[in-house]
């Protein structure tokens, strides 16, 4: 019998997963473990992994001699080697999408909160807002960078609120961005003319950092800054420097560059313009539930050589 291994615990149950895979002969051993070295030294039989933080660079994978596809817990994959999976032959796959409402949710929470001036706490003083640059959305551009399932979610949402939304994604054609309420527009063009930007792309080489001392001074309009996406889209330098000159109006945070955050990120999240919460936008009971669901059956998928539109290679990175 053949082991599948969840690196990472956390989930009040497993049931679904023992059910599946045990129906195909797999055995599921779930580590408890809180040392990565020992952890890996669980799946060293392993056929499959369950992974949500761990990191998995070339040295944890060739400790995993068997190992044939591994399935990250959520959307993102950097804690992953991609290129030396690729090259062993170790098939690698994330669930995307799965919390578009949840994502898009905690969004459009967090924007209001900003502009709002909503979980600063009150003064006791009557009729004094929190800073004197709160607006109105009526009038105002909504700019998402990233349109894919929850950028097009926050679309479908924000549109009520907003004149005009501006997307930015050179993965999406025309059609596709008009039909969820938004008009295709390039990065500058969004920087430039947004009251609001809302990132949801993917963490990428191309997308690191996509944000950064240079975006900021090109913003025109003192914007709001969302990120529920990844950290490391956005210079937390940049963005700490664009905050205390009054570059951008606010920023509300789900995701940092360094998880736990860093000094340089406490700073940050310390800032009395930002509303900063702990990488929970992804989390409701039913996107912890098709979470779960589907990143066990990708990993079934992935073992039987099927294909599947998660899977991640070299390639779409």
């Amino acid at each position: 019998m053949s082991d599948i291994v969840v690196l990472d615990p956390g989930y009040p149950s497993y049931t679904y997963e023992e059910q599946l895979f045990g129906d195909q002969g797999y055995h599921l051993i779930i580590s408890r473990e809180c040392e990565r070295d020992l952890k890996i030294a669980h799946a060293k039989e392993a056929k499959g992994v369950l992974v949500r933080g761990t990191l998995l660079d070339a040295a944890a994978l060739d400790r995993m001699p068997h190992l044939m596809a591994i399935v990250r817990y959520g959307t993102g994959y950097e804690n992953i080697d991609i290129r030396h999976a690729a090259r062993r032959g170790i098939r690698v796959a994330n669930v995307q999408g799965y919390a578009s409402d949840s994502v898009s949710d905690h969004a459009i929470g967090l924007m209001y909160s900003c502009i709002r001036g909503i979980g600063h706490r009150w003064s006791g003083e009557f009729g004094a807002p929190f800073r004197r640059e709160v607006f109105e959305l009526h009038n105002k551009t909504l700019g998402i960078i990233g349109f894919g399932r929850i950028g097009s979610r926050m679309s479908r949402k924000a549109g009520p609120l907003f004149s005009r939304i501006l997307a930015c994604d050179p993965y999406q054609d025309s059609q596709q961005i008009n039909a969820s309420g938004a008009i295709k527009s390039d990065r500058g063009e969004v920087l430039r003319e947004s009251d609001v930007i809302s990132v949801h792309c993917n963490l990428t080489r191309e997308t690191h950092h996509l944000l950064d001392g240079k975006a900021f001074r090109s913003m025109e309009r003192c914007p709001v800054i969302l990120n529920t996406a990844r950290g490391a889209v956005v210079d937390s330098r940049a963005l700490l420097e664009a905050l205390e000159s009054n570059r951008i109006h606010s920023a509300g945070l789900d995701v940092y560059e360094h998880e736990p955050p860093g000094s340089e990120e406490q700073k940050l999240i310390a800032h009395p313009r930002v509303i900063a919460t702990p990488h929970v936008a992804w989390y409701s009971d039913t996107a912890q539930a098709e979470l779960q669901t589907r990143a066990a059956d990708n990993l079934l998928a992935l073992l039987r050589g099927e294909r599947i539109p998660d899977e991640i290679t070299p390639e779409n990175i």
